[in-house]
């Protein structure tokens, strides 16, 4: 279906093209974005093809677990960046911002496969998480010793590969960048808040139900702002607008949005881990569950519940064993003590708190209207 042409722009002379309105202007910028993205990954790639082929051709499976996962996801954390490099002034023609969007990304395939291990996922963006693949390889080749174990090696260092190219494609980014020492400063910060974020979650989980209850929300809120809401949302926006120079006023303001945006973000990938579908997620259904994620659904079920519940939920959450049903019965419980509705008015607040401050941002109006529909999307997705 093709859509009907805009209606001409009443001050635009007779006779001339009616000018884009910034929704549309927007999505055919971020389209031009993620195409060259795409091809300075390729372009990366190919360059360490050919490094880890000169060292042995045996090392290039771990090249080509990172470029399949890689090949997935909705480029989110790199797109923010460039409109928050857009919306600070930045050349939309500039490569430093693709390079640092590719820095991006691969940061966050580092961070998925160590997450996949730590968790003992069996499955990212619906195909087997790195180290499971590599568990395959192990058992289709025959191969001796513990293929389970060779399989969390090689994922480790695949991540660990990851984290080394995605500094080295910062450093080409900030190279001869007006703002390269401020976003440099924002990359670092970035990267040790996500690793202790993460010790924080791994914590969570071992104390368990031993830790007090008035405290538990607010431990799972710190474990969401500071394994994904800064660095999913909030450092990608920040992070552009220092590449491109803005003063620290504007990225105060972008920070202000993308924070809270972050949270809310993070927030409704915690209630999709639970209720959501499978064939959009790319996960089983109650993964979370069976993980034992201290998420602020579970903090909020030992706040709101009722003694019978929470020790149901104590005894069952982090089993890998749990089957459909049980999964159902957590669900139920989740949703009876008003935990669910609880999360959801906090994902709406904090996308009130995002929307109210991205209004105050003071950006023109294409990469306003782009940082407002990446918002949009963010908070309202089903995957």
């Amino acid at each position: 279906m093709t859509c009907p042409p805009l209606p001409h722009h009443p001050d635009a002379p007779a006779g001339t093209a009616p000018r884009p309105r910034p929704e549309d202007a927007f999505r055919a910028e971020d389209e031009r974005f993620v195409a060259r993205l795409h091809a300075e990954l390729e372009r990366f790639f190919g360059q360490q093809r050919t490094v880890l082929g000169g060292i042995s051709a045996d090392a290039l499976p771990l090249l080509d677990a990172v470029v399949a996962l890689s090949a997935g996801g909705k480029r989110l954390r790199a797109r923010l960046c460039y409109w928050g490099w857009r919306a600070a002034g930045g050349d939309p023609e500039d490569p430093a911002v693709v390079r640092a969007g590719a820095a991006l990304e691969l940061f966050q395939s580092a961070a998925l496969i160590h997450d996949d291990v730590i968790d003992r996922s069996d499955t990212r963006r619906g195909a087997p998480s790195v180290h499971r693949r590599f568990e395959s390889v192990h058992a289709d080749r025959g191969w001796a010793l513990d293929g389970p174990a060779f399989g969390v090696a090689a994922a480790i260092l695949s991540g660990d590969l990851c984290l080394s190219w995605s500094e080295q494609s910062f450093t080409e980014a900030t190279a001869a960048a007006r703002g390269g020492r401020r976003a440099r400063e924002v990359f670092d910060l970035m990267r040790s808040e996500v690793m202790a974020g993460q010790y924080l979650d791994v914590q969570s989980e071992v104390s368990g139900g031993g830790q007090d209850r008035d405290g538990a929300v607010q431990r799972a809120l710190d474990v969401v702002r500071y394994k994904s809401a800064k660095y999913s949302v909030e450092h990608p926006v920040v992070l552009g607008a220092a590449l491109a120079g803005a003063p620290e006023h504007v990225l105060e303001r972008c920070s202000a949005f993308a924070l809270p945006l972050g949270e809310a973000f993070q927030l409704r990938d915690d209630v999709l881990g639970v209720f959501g579908d499978p064939a959009a997620t790319g996960k089983p259904a109650g993964d979370d569950l069976r993980e034992g994620k201290r998420t602020v659904l579970v903090g909020y079920v030992r706040a709101l519940g009722t003694e019978t519940q929470i020790a149901r939920l104590e005894e069952t959450l982090g089993r890998p064993d749990l089957t459909e049903d049980d999964v159902e019965e957590l669900r139920a419980i989740i949703t009876a003590c008003g935990a669910l509705g609880s999360t959801e008015e906090l994902i709406e607040r904090l996308s009130r708190k995002a929307f109210t401050a991205l209004d105050r941002l003071g950006a023109e109006a294409v990469p306003l209207a782009a940082l407002r529909g990446l918002a949009t999307a963010a908070v309202r997705r089903s995957s």
